[in-house]
């Protein structure tokens, strides 16, 4: 990788590690190469893997339109999922090892079988699908007040900060996408509510989707791998002590402590 390339992921990476925000890349770098800014999110990944951390899956972002109107973006970012990232259900979840942290809500998808772009289709979604469960991503940008662009996203790997999972595994044959509805309360206030229809449709067209997208890189789906396919609400900052709650009608809820 370019030295000029190394050096932007050593800054993005330091940022992570001491919670504090950088300037966005693009203030500099106004024409920089998406092929660049996913060289510099592979780049981070495989440092955290060599110092101990292992990949879990991948996520999509920003694939619903709330989601890109919030944030300025105007098409869907991705990431690595690694183990580091996740968090237990049920117990604290410390704000200060975020900057600026914001709460998803969507079904994680557990797989059983291997996807590989190009050329997946729901049906082989269908198929590798073992499990469905609820989650909550808290995505956490290292760059000042969210100001970002997609080169900026996909370098900082797609603003993953947690991944909190639920533990009412369904399987795709007792769930209708078509009909469920998320919601995210902080204590006992509903702070906001979605359709899964509103992630490209259906949550298993967008896995789909970015398969495909990610087989350009040599990227696969394994077994064992979780899939998040983008939140079904405009996220919510979480800026403040509360029990978190996200919660679908047909797959469950998941909650943890915010301190």
């Amino acid at each position: 990788m370019q030295q000029h390339l190394t050096d932007i992921a050593d800054a993005i990476e330091a940022a992570r590690r001491q919670h504090r925000a950088i300037p966005p890349l693009t203030d500099e770098l106004p024409d920089l190469a998406l092929a660049d800014s996913v060289a510099v999110q592979r780049h981070n990944v495989r440092r955290r893997i060599a110092d101990g951390d292992r990949l879990v899956g991948y996520k999509l972002g920003n694939i619903a339109k709330v989601m890109q109107e919030a944030f300025g973006i105007d098409q869907p970012d991705y990431g690595h999922l690694l183990a580091g990232d996740f968090l237990l259900e049920n117990r604290p979840v410390h704000l200060d090892r975020f900057i600026e942290p914001f709460a998803e809500v969507e079904p994680a998808f557990l797989l059983k079988g291997r996807l590989e772009g190009p050329n997946v289709t729901v049906a082989d979604v269908i198929r590798a699908t073992e499990y469905v469960l609820p989650a909550v991503e808290i995505i956490d940008s290292r760059f000042t007040d969210w100001r970002i662009q997609i080169a900026d996203t996909l370098a900082d790997n797609g603003s993953v900060g947690g991944i909190v999972l639920g533990t009412t595994p369904r399987t795709l044959s007792e769930i209708d996408f078509s009909t469920m509805h998320g919601s995210l309360r902080y204590d006992d206030e509903e702070v906001g509510s979605g359709s899964a229809s509103a992630v490209l449709g259906n949550p298993i067209a967008a896995i789909a989707w970015v398969c495909n997208e990610l087989s350009q890189y040599g990227i696969a789906f394994e077994p064992g791998h979780v899939i998040l396919p983008g939140s079904c609400l405009e996220a919510v900052p979480l800026k403040r002590a509360a029990t978190v709650t996200a919660e679908f009608n047909g797959l469950g809820r998941v909650q943890f402590e915010a301190v």
